[in-house]
């Protein structure tokens, strides 16, 4: 059991309370989904159950941990900075119960990821591995300690099909327990057995979590017909207080009318009467003030973001052609290693185009060079996100700094209200990129593309860092661009609702993935 009483984090630049008062217990058997939108917290509340002074860079945790016998494993969601420059070997003979492995041992284990039973003693450095590779080297040491907690943030993150279809079958079979972060909806409905739902409600002011011990689609189900009633229990006593409230205001000026063209005659008298009357009125007005104090409350939710990606005037011609790519032989990029042969792509008009593939197998690469063409093409606009989006982002730059191109006092108010849109904070603004989450770092990049005019967008992973809150905006912010998409994407639903057509990568080149 891992039991978590009473934890307030505090965020130390902006004091912006991220959780409070958060209580939670995990027995075996427990699949924790953390859900919330982007910045809210998630990955610090996983980094501090692991270990609570992960956070104490920017961040105040105050609560009890209570692990007792537990064994707590963790996954980073990107591969440390100190790790990039090991090879693969160096990296899991790091972990002591590396060497006590048989060869019999490791070599299930690398056919439980799909890697090459020799993997272990390669001597790739870990930041040449694809973004997938990196991942299941990452799990492939973790599961090697034999944790009784697995803490994993974004392990769908860049996983292949095949593999997120064996880490699906790994997180339901796993006896003990598992609290994860994932942006792949398809994952968390097939594996979740409990929600946690971490909220920034009133304009990030106000931090609330729900714990529910039911599925994810279950909970997204309950929560909505919940808030409905809310909404419409609140609305009615809305309209009744109107209508008593109208009432009461004739009343009142009924009385005060009578009193006002009273006879001289008859004010002692009827007089009395009418004062007596309108005391009566202010005094049930009162009832039914302390009676408005207990009136239902209208639902308040972590509204979704609100964002348009391109306009009319980016508007691709259906018989352009975007590209026209051939390529004999594709390498990784230093050399070292053949990956395809005999690709070739034709895209006209504002096709949306998905590549798919074998973690390794060089998809990025070959978007990379197909970024490079398209980059140089004067008859376009193109724009590029890249899986690591240090690759562009100065991370030493507010979102503001970065996206001004300008300098006018005009565009910095348009940025901030698009940045609003995003649902940025305006503290959030003014932070240095660098301290913002993976998905409010992929929503700069966004915003970027849309303020550039861009008609041909080449996206690697785009919905890897999007909560599955934000996912359906974002892919339905991508069906509806009017202009041509190239991307790279493992995410089930992203595949299923925008692309038009999907290419494998293999070694003999694309095919066409039949629906």
């Amino acid at each position: 059991m891992l039991q978590i009483k009473n934890l307030q984090i505090t965020h130390k630049k902006d004091f912006r309370v991220i959780l409070e008062d958060f209580s939670c217990v995990f027995n075996p058997g427990d699949k924790a989904v953390i859900i919330g939108e982007e910045g809210n917290g998630k990955s610090t509340l996983l980094k501090w159950i692991y270990k609570p002074d992960m956070i104490e860079v920017y961040a105040d945790g105050k609560g009890e941990r209570i692990v007792n016998a537990e064994r707590l494993g963790y996954l980073p969601q990107e591969l440390p900075i100190e790790d990039k420059q090991k090879t693969i070997c160096e990296y899991f003979m790091e972990e002591p119960v590396f060497l006590e492995q048989s060869p019999k041992e490791l070599s299930k284990l690398a056919g439980r990821f799909h890697m090459p039973k020799d993997i272990f003693y390669e001597q790739q450095k870990l930041e040449t591995l694809s973004g997938g590779e990196k991942v299941k080297i990452q799990m492939m040491r973790l599961l090697l300690s034999e944790p009784t907690v697995l803490l994993l943030d974004e392990p769908s993150n860049d996983l292949d099909i095949e593999t997120l279809e064996w880490l699906e079958e790994m997180i339901v079979g796993w006896p003990y327990i598992v609290i994860y972060i994932s942006h792949d909806e398809t994952l968390i409905e097939r594996t979740a057995n409990m929600v946690i739902h971490m909220e920034q409600i009133r304009r990030k002011t106000q931090s609330r979590y729900t714990v529910a011990h039911v599925p994810y689609k279950q909970y997204m189900s309950e929560r909505r017909e919940s808030f409905e009633r809310q909404e419409r229990l609140a609305l009615n006593e809305r309209r009744e207080k109107k209508i008593r409230d109208e009432k009461i205001q004739r009343l009142e000026q009924k009385v005060a009318y009578k009193l006002d063209n009273i006879a001289k005659a008859e004010r002692d008298t009827i007089g009395r009467l009418m004062k007596k009357k309108m005391k009566a009125v202010k005094s049930l007005e009162k009832r039914y003030e302390r009676e408005d104090e207990n009136m239902t409350q209208l639902p308040e939710e972590e509204s979704a973001i609100f964002f348009k990606l391109g306009d009319k005037n980016v508007q691709i011609p259906n018989g352009k052609t975007v590209l026209e790519y051939s390529l004999d032989e594709l390498y990784t990029e230093d050399g070292a290693r053949f990956l395809a042969t005999d690709i070739q792509l034709l895209i006209r008009g504002a096709e949306k185009i998905g590549l798919v593939g074998k973690n390794g197998a060089g998809k990025t690469t070959l978007l990379r060079k197909i970024a490079k063409e398209l980059l140089a093409r004067p008859d376009i606009r193109a724009e590029y996100m890249p899986q690591n989006y240090e690759d562009l982002l100065n991370l030493s730059m507010t979102p503001v700094d970065y996206l001004d191109t300008t300098g006018d006092k005009e565009e910095r108010t348009k940025i901030r209200t698009f940045l609003g849109a995003l649902k940025y904070t305006a503290d959030e603004m003014d932070h240095p990129i660098a301290e913002l989450s993976g998905g409010q770092k992929a929503k700069v990049l966004l915003l970027k593309m849309s303020m550039s005019g861009a008609n041909v967008l080449i996206l690697d992973e785009p919905t890897r860092n999007f909560s599955p809150l934000s996912g359906p905006v974002i892919r339905r912010m991508l069906s509806e661009f009017p202009g041509a998409i190239i991307s790279i994407s493992h995410d089930r639903k992203y595949i299923e609702e925008v692309c038009d057509k999907v290419y494998e990568l293999r070694e003999n080149g694309l095919r066409v993935v039949e629906a």
